[in-house]
């Protein structure tokens, strides 16, 4: 039988000692590693919207040594993959590859990181991608709704910018700047390693430290909170759509994370999260037939915990939709669930734990998020037991505690109004030809938030 250990423990390097999460598994012979620095993600450039999007894109563009192309030739050669990728608060390098080819995967992801490609080239390749990613997404009506229920949600915080920024700003830096990001992200003191697969933990640790151990020791990172708006608002867009698009948040109060994500995570699979059979489905969709789907989650972390969804409609459609999210969540806080929708939800949740845990990216990403999150590296089977053990008083006393997810933002973008539109139609008709184009030609201009 296979050897399958898994656990924390700490690496020494340059007199820093660094967290390792990993798992031995020998069921295939492939190695992952990951290296997340703490720090390097979107809201640590919130005054340069943009830069850390622009840094990873052209961190996946190879050495300055092989260049792009061969860089990734080389990777190719081996059946090694390299990636790096961002988060709100993080910086990620995963590096996946074939037992056997562990030295020549750790050599390359060091390369990476010591000799990343800063040249104009490589800069000009990835501010395309970047701006070509920005314009696209103009024309995304869900992303448009859910960048203006950003705005407004979290007000007056990092998260309320869009993390691509915008193209004149993507524009305007140069190399010197996608330099200084990635010095500041790649600080010993800030990296967390993950390591797992058919490897020898020990071996490999060794063979990280010695890459390592050019990188700066730098500073500690202050992980960060925010709180949501309070203030329930609405806010519209006018887009030339024929459907409404409805995202919509509340604030939601999370005092301890060990003792309440259980509570949250089987409360939003009723209301919402779980789709067909959830009460915002069957209200929205089944009863009323006002959208193809309807969805509502709580996301409960240190950064920030609050409640979102999102639905499309029929624009004639759009009022009631609100109407009923508001009057579903309403009663939903007031009356709590019936034990049959507590028995439903049970046996999905834990009859699908093992789908959630059968590859070991999956159980090493489970594992991160936990030690990210304060929590024990174990605590999924915690959770289960929580999950197992709820009754519905002590769940139903829970959903009342939270009144605050009634205080809802609507961010909506919808087809300007007919009557509006055919007025200012009608006068413009009078001052042009009959060959100038209609305003109902044009594409409406775009509001700026």
């Amino acid at each position: 039988m296979a050897k399958h250990t898994s656990g924390l423990q700490e690496i020494t390097i340059n007199t820093i000692s660094i967290p390792v999460i990993y798992e031995q598994s020998g069921i295939i012979p492939i190695g992952h590693i990951q290296l997340v620095f703490q720090g390097g993600g979107t809201l640590n450039s919130s005054q340069n919207l943009g830069l850390s999007a622009l840094r990873n894109q052209l961190l996946n563009e190879g050495t300055k040594t092989l260049g792009s192309v061969e860089f990734a030739k080389a990777l190719e050669q081996k059946a090694i993959s390299l990636y790096v990728s961002g988060g709100n608060e993080t910086l990620s390098f995963q590096l996946d590859y074939l037992k056997e080819e562990e030295s020549r995967a750790i050599q390359m992801l060091g390369d990476l990181l010591t000799d990343p490609n800063l040249t104009t080239q490589a800069l000009q390749k990835s501010k395309t991608a970047i701006i070509s990613q920005i314009l696209n997404n103009q024309d995304d009506f869900d992303y448009l709704a859910d960048e203006l229920l950003d705005s407004k949600l979290f007000a007056l915080t990092p998260l309320a910018y869009p993390k691509l920024g915008t193209p004149e700003q993507i524009q305007s830096y140069t190399l010197d700047d996608i330099k200084n990001s990635i010095n500041q992200a790649l600080q010993l003191k800030r990296l967390i390693i993950v390591v797992g697969g058919d490897i020898d933990v020990s071996s490999t640790l060794k063979k990280l430290s010695k890459i390592l151990e050019q990188l700066p020791n730098g500073t500690q990172y202050d992980r960060l909170h925010f709180t949501i708006n309070p203030t329930p608002s609405t806010m519209i867009k006018h887009a030339p759509t024929k459907q409404a698009y409805i995202y919509f948040g509340s604030p939601l109060i999370v005092n301890d994370l060990a003792k309440e994500s259980y509570l949250a995570k089987v409360a939003s699979f009723i209301l919402g999260s779980s789709g067909f059979g959830s009460r915002l489905m069957e209200e929205v969709r089944v009863k009323r037939g006002l959208a193809y789907s309807a969805y509502i989650s709580f996301t409960t972390r240190p950064l920030v915990s609050y409640a979102s969804g999102y639905l499309q409609t029929k624009l004639e459609s759009q009022d009631e939709a609100i109407k009923v999210v508001k009057e579903v969540i309403a009663d939903f806080v007031k009356n709590g669930v019936t034990q049959k929708e507590l028995d439903a939800a049970k046996s999905f949740l834990l009859g699908s734990e093992p789908l959630r845990n059968e590859t070991l990216s999956q159980r090493l990403g489970a594992k991160f998020i936990f030690y990210y999150n304060g929590l024990p590296l174990d605590f999924n089977a915690t959770q289960l037991q929580q999950i197992q053990n709820l009754d519905l008083a002590t769940l139903n006393a829970y959903i009342k505690q939270h009144t605050e997810i009634n205080n809802l933002t609507f961010a909506i973008i919808t087809a300007e109004a007919k009557s509006a539109k055919s007025k200012q139609d009608s006068s413009q008709s009078l001052a042009k030809t009959a060959k100038t184009p209609t305003k109902s030609s044009q594409k409406p201009k775009k509001e700026q938030k």
